[in-house]
């Protein structure tokens, strides 16, 4: 926590932030919504954290995305099934996409929906977390706006796509990972901060690396692993772009620079049962068993503990939520500015 951040209760964060888009959405949704992004900041993705909040509303004044999406559920006579979004908010998109993917896979062992005409959805954990309460696992892909070239080229045509995974256990694995070197939402929050960058992260406009996010912003951020990242990356506009019917190849609409038209960003949401080979407890059993065996493996140097995917997140969610979390001055500035923009759009509404 740095000298100039404020400690808020979880629940104060939350009361707060849902306040804000309690003026531009239904009760329900704006807590959900709200939800999403302070256990973002409390699991330690600031990047997709309350940062976010005056991209989202300024979208919502302006008409780019429906408050009040009718949600149509079609071609549920299998496992599979799509939904479209009518370009509502991507965290309520999102939730309803994965509650018809845990009915599919609940009884078929295996669902799918895709999801179409939505918007960005925040942290993909989210929705992970949402199979892991019905015990079943899960993968969660999306397309994105184009920031990440394909590998060989300069120009930006892929989106930072988050490849998301999770599996339950006494110890759940939650793999929730950019396909880019870093989450771009990190290099704009570096430069909303004034911090620097690692010089690894990201290219300027010129194609020369750069560790000024500033300049990072106006040209392309690097794939993981070159051309691994860039394959994933084309994976994700396949299935979330291409067969949802939603923009693909370059053509989702980047909700922080473009206020022109809607993103139509696409999902896909595929849950799966553990216990489809074997009873639930010995699936238990065997990936507890997975697990301790992974962490009593030998340390490498400098390492105190082996973690998994998604331990530490967690670890840091319970802590936020018994101790609190610290709000910097920037971002608790922006919060009273969007407190006082919410009370104008109420009063107008």
């Amino acid at each position: 926590m740095t000298s100039d951040s404020t400690v808020f209760s979880y629940e104060a964060l939350l009361q707060s932030v849902t306040g804000i888009f309690g003026a531009y959405l239904p009760p329900d949704d704006a807590r959900y919504v709200s939800r999403c992004l302070v256990e973002a900041d409390a699991r330690g993705i600031a990047s997709h954290g309350i940062g976010r909040i005056p991209v989202y509303t300024k979208r919502l004044r302006e008409g780019l995305v429906n408050p009040h999406p009718g949600l149509q559920v079609t071609g549920t006579d299998g496992a599979t099934a799509h939904l479209d979004g009518d370009n509502g908010m991507g965290y309520v998109v999102a939730r309803k996409a994965m509650a018809v993917a845990i009915e599919l896979g609940q009884r078929y062992g295996i669902g799918m929906v895709l999801a179409s005409h939505s918007n960005h959805f925040g942290m993909a954990a989210t929705y992970l977390q949402q199979a892991l309460d019905a015990n079943l696992g899960a993968l969660v892909l999306t397309n994105a706006p184009p920031l990440m070239p394909v590998w060989g080229a300069r120009a930006p045509f892929l989106g930072t796509s988050p490849f998301a995974f999770a599996a339950p256990g006494r110890v759940p694995l939650m793999l929730d990972m950019a396909t880019s070197v870093v989450a771009f939402g990190k290099i704009r929050r570096a430069a909303r901060m004034g911090e620097a960058i690692p010089g690894d992260w990201a290219l300027d406009a010129q194609g020369v690396p750069t560790t000024d996010p500033t300049a990072a912003l106006e040209g392309v951020v690097l794939p993981m692993g070159g051309p691994k990242g860039s394959g994933l990356g084309m994976m994700m506009e396949l299935f979330a772009g291409v067969m949802s019917g939603s923009a693909f190849g370059g053509e989702v609409r980047n909700q922080n620079s473009d206020f022109t038209r809607a993103q139509n960003v696409g999902h896909t949401f595929i849950t799966f049962r553990p216990d489809s080979a074997l009873p639930m407890t010995d699936y238990l059993q065997r990936a507890d068993e997975l697990v301790r065996r992974a962490k009593a493996l030998p340390l490498a140097e400098g390492f105190e503990q082996i973690h998994m995917p998604g331990e530490r997140e967690s670890a840091a969610l319970m802590q936020a939520k018994a101790r609190g979390l610290p709000v910097s001055a920037q971002d608790l500035q922006m919060l009273e500015a969007e407190k006082e923009l919410s009370r104008s759009v109420a009063v107008n509404a």
